[in-house]
């Protein structure tokens, strides 16, 4: 237990002899090794990449960024390690070097975040890498990856693994549920933290420190748990979750921005040079796919969001779950690609129906991604009953919003149109029956 809590930075928390503030007056303790990989260039580019991105165009406020979020998530790592380090199971699993891997994982599992990260990746272009493999080359190459051999005694290839591969032993599991899972410090940093800069209450109403204070093992020892005693601070997290995507995340004016972003880029990502855009600070980025679109199509969807007048796409039509008829399964959970054709099916339709020509990018169609979000699955530990039961089992809070259909109640399927436009497409005698023309068209 003591090699763990003598980790310098797990010490420094107590010490607080050296700090770096963030919101909401919140201290994170920097020791020297620390200070080396966060000035570093390649991390001194996440202070340049919003956090939520085109969120701040709904909520003026949510202009925080991933390097705000990584110190963060790096505190309640540390946070977690001075829990778990009183636990005996979690003590003989994780020795010392392990957890020096973990802190350096936390503090490093947004390195490959680009600019509008999210919404790109969702729409899963070829040649475009997701943000775990993209970080390798900021891990295993330049100074950063010095900084973690030469500082911490760390090769790159350890944090790379625990990041982005499959974990084999026990151990490695442990961490990397702590990274990823249920209850992993990115969620508890990120719902608090973006609905603290949003301005909104709903990713905040769960009891922090009681969900730490509970934190233990799972029934096989290779994954995270809690006792009965945090039941109620998951299942108010788990609601938070759930608040956050339908109310911020997925709220519809974020969605039409995001529409608009990724329609510009499908249009553009076949000439623009991948790489050297990636790793672009934000407003960099912004420059040259702006420089990239020109005049064309994509410059006019761009000029909507970032130009000096906003202008995002109006809903036409919105489908859910509970009122989509055919229309949400037909749309939800297809590939980009598909969504596009079937848009422009729709455009031609309703341009015949208008007696006037409707421009393909003018109608969007956005849909549920392809991958859905991680479900919930975490074990309570009952101590005096010497057992473990799923959250799921003994939550109906959980049991309802953290099943395989979460997605389907907080994602919609929404059609956004150019506001010029939308109030004209709104006459049309049978809106759905276009829709469903479309789809077949596109089949």
């Amino acid at each position: 237990m003591s090699s763990l809590l003598d980790i310098p930075e797990v010490a420094a928390l107590d010490a607080r002899r050296s700090l770096v503030r963030i919101p909401p007056e919140t201290d994170v303790p920097l020791t020297g090794r620390v200070r080396h990989i966060i000035d570093a260039a390649d991390f001194r580019r996440l202070a340049r990449i919003s956090q939520l991105g085109l969120v701040s165009l709904v909520y003026p406020a949510a202009i925080h960024t991933r390097f705000e979020h990584s110190l963060g998530v790096f505190r309640l790592a540390l946070l977690y390690l001075k829990r778990l380090a009183h636990d005996e199971r979690f003590a003989a699993v994780i020795g010392r070097q392990q957890a020096e891997v973990f802190l350096a994982a936390a503090l490093l599992h947004d390195l490959g975040h680009w600019p509008f990260c999210h919404p790109i990746e969702d729409i899963r272009l070829p040649g475009v890498p997701s943000h775990e493999l993209f970080a390798n080359s900021f891990l295993l190459e330049g100074e950063i990856g010095d900084v973690l051999r030469h500082d911490w005694g760390i090769q790159p290839r350890e944090v790379v693994a625990l990041l982005s591969e499959k974990p084999r032993e026990a151990g490695s599991r442990v961490l990397a549920s702590m990274l990823s899972g249920p209850i992993d410090i990115d969620k508890m940093d990120y719902l608090f933290r973006d609905s603290l800069h949003a301005g909104v209450p709903y990713g905040r109403h769960f009891d922090q420190q009681r969900l730490l204070g509970s934190l233990c093992l799972n029934r096989s020892g290779d994954g995270l748990a809690i006792t009965d005693k945090g039941r109620t601070a998951a299942e108010m997290m788990v609601f938070a979750r759930y608040v956050m995507f339908s109310e911020v995340y997925w709220h519809h004016g974020v969605r039409a921005a995001t529409a608009m972003l990724q329609r510009a880029f499908y249009l553009l990502h076949g000439s623009l040079e991948i790489d050297a855009l990636f790793r672009m600070a934000e407003a960099q980025w912004v420059a040259e796919i702006e420089r990239a679109a020109g005049d064309g199509p994509a410059g006019e969807l761009l000029r909507g969001l970032f130009g000096p007048t906003r202008q995002l796409y109006k809903r036409l039509a919105e489908y859910s779950i509970l009122d989509g008829g055919e229309i949400y399964p037909q749309l939800a959970r297809r590939p980009y690609p598909w969504l596009v054709a079937c848009a422009e099916q729709f455009t031609a339709l309703a341009s015949a129906a208008l007696g006037r020509v409707v421009a393909p990018h003018q109608v969007l169609f956005d849909a549920p991604p392809v991958i859905r979000e991680v479900q919930i699955q975490l074990d309570v530990h009952y101590p005096k009953q010497g057992r473990w039961r799923p959250l799921g089992e003994v939550s109906p809070v959980v049991r309802t919003l953290a099943s395989e259909q979460f997605d389907d109640y907080v994602k919609r399927v929404r059609i956004f149109a150019h506001p010029p436009v939308v109030a004209e497409l709104r006459r049309l005698p049978d809106l759905p029956g276009l829709v469903e023309e479309a789809v077949r068209k596109t089949q």
